[in-house]
């Protein structure tokens, strides 16, 4: 799970799941570069059109919620340690 949360890349992930990150990676950085083969992509995965749906939703939310916080300036909870922390197990 630390790898996931540091580097999908070097995840030790299922085709399906690399192909899911693959797409996020994607619809983040480059929305502008989406085709249909990258959906056709997830289907050969076998994502059905409701799958690929709610992958849409849950990206494009955790994209619009990340840039609302970072536009605001909003401080993480302090209760919620960071990905690298969370992964490594308490002393």
């Amino acid at each position: 799970m630390h790898q996931l949360s540091t580097d999908w890349h070097r995840a030790d992930l299922s085709p399906a799941d690399r192909a899911l990150c693959a797409f996020a990676e994607k619809l983040t950085q480059r929305p502008q570069d989406s085709t249909a083969e990258d959906i056709d992509q997830l289907r050969q995965h076998g994502f059905d059109d409701r799958g690929i749906h709610d992958a849409v939703q849950i990206i494009g939310f955790f994209n619009y919620i990340n840039r609302v916080a970072e536009a605001l300036g909003v401080e993480p909870e302090s209760f919620i340690r960071p990905w690298e922390k969370s992964a490594v197990a308490p002393d």
